[in-house]
C-alpha cells in the first residue's frame, strides 16, 4: 500500500501546482473548491494505476469516489460561476500581504492535496488488496455511503434553490433537510467517507485506515468547515435563532 501512497503523492503535487497556476492566471484562489472533488477521483485513479490490478470491490470504490467528486466538483463550479473570490480567500491574500503567493501555493493547494491523501486511505487500501471477497459490511458501508451521499447532494440543491429565489437574499435556509441539520451537506460528506472506511473494514486490517474519515470528522466539524462559515453569520438575528432550534450537525428535530 505504500507505493501507492507514494504515488498519489507525486500525482497530488502536480494536480496542486497545476490548480495553482490556474489561480495565477484567473487571480483566484478559490478554484481549489472545484479542484477538491475532482482531486479524489485523480488520486483514486492513481491509485489503482498503481495496484495494476482489478477487483470487484476496487472498482465499487472507483465508481463511489468518480461519482461523489464530479458532483461536488460540477456544483461548485456552477455556483462560483459569475461570481467574485470567496470571502475566504480574498481575506486570506489579504492578510498573508506580500507572502499570499507563496502561502496560497502550500497552505492551500498543497496541504489540500495532502489532506486528500490521508482522508482517502480506506479507498487505496482497498485498492491494495484485491483478493478479498464480498462481504455484509460491504453492503452496509455502501449503504451508509448512499446516506452521506444523498444528504450532500440534496442538501447543495436545496440551497442553491433557495439563494435563486431573490426574496431570499441575506435569509437563512430553514427547509427540508436544512430543518434538522445546519450543515446537511458537511454531514454528508462525513458520512460517506466513514462508509467507504466500513468497505475498508471488510478487507482485514481495513480498520487502520480509520485516520482518513477521522481526518474529513476534524476539518469539517472543528477547522475549516462549520466554524468558518458559520462565523459569516455572527450577528444575524435569524440565524441565531436558527442555531438554537436546529442541530449543527447529525439530523435531529428542531427545538421548539
Amino acid at each position: 500500500m505504500l507505493d501507492l501512497i507514494l504515488i498519489q503523492v507525486v500525482v497530488v503535487t502536480l494536480y496542486a501546482s497545476l490548480w495553482f497556476l490556474v489561480a495565477l492566471k484567473l487571480r483566484r484562489n478559490d478554484v481549489a473548491d472545484i479542484a477538491w472533488g475532482a482531486g479524489f477521483i485523480v488520486l483514486a485513479l492513481a491509485g489503482q494505476f498503481a495496484a495494476a490490478a482489478i477487483s470487484i470491490r476496487g472498482l465499487l470504490v472507483l465508481a463511489l469516489v468518480t461519482i461523489w467528486g464530479t458532483r461536488l466538483s460540477v456544483h461548485i463550479c456552477l455556483r462560483n460561476r459569475g461570481k467574485p473570490e470567496d470571502p475566504r480567500y480574498r481575506k486570506w491574500r489579504e492578510e498573508w500581504g506580500a507572502h499570499a503567493t507563496v502561502r496560497a501555493f502550500f497552505q492551500v493547494f498543497l496541504l489540500q492535496g495532502f489532506l486528500a491523501v490521508v482522508i482517502l486511505l480506506p479507498v487505496t487500501y482497498i485498492l491494495a488488496h484485491r483478493k478479498s471477497v464480498f462481504t455484509w459490511i460491504d453492503a452496509l458501508g455502501a449503504a451508509v455511503w448512499l446516506i452521506g451521499f444523498g444528504f450532500e447532494a440534496i442538501g447543495d440543491l436545496q440551497l442553491a434553490q433557495f439563494k435563486s429565489n431573490p426574496d431570499n437574499r441575506g435569509r437563512v435556509i430553514t427547509s427540508g433537510l436544512w430543518k434538522y441539520t445546519r450543515h446537511p451537506n458537511y454531514f454528508g460528506e462525513v458520512t460517506l467517507w466513514w462508509g467507504a472506511w466500513l468497505i475498508a473494514c471488510s478487507i482485514p486490517g481495513g480498520w487502520k485506515t480509520v485516520f482518513g474519515p477521522a481526518m474529513i470528522t476534524l476539518l469539517i466539524l472543528f477547522v475549516s468547515g462549520i466554524p468558518l462559515l458559520e462565523k459569516k453569520h455572527e450577528g444575524n438575528v435569524e440565524f441565531m435563532e436558527y442555531r438554537r432550534r436546529t442541530s449543527a450537525f447529525f439530523p435531529l428535530p428542531p427545538k421548539r
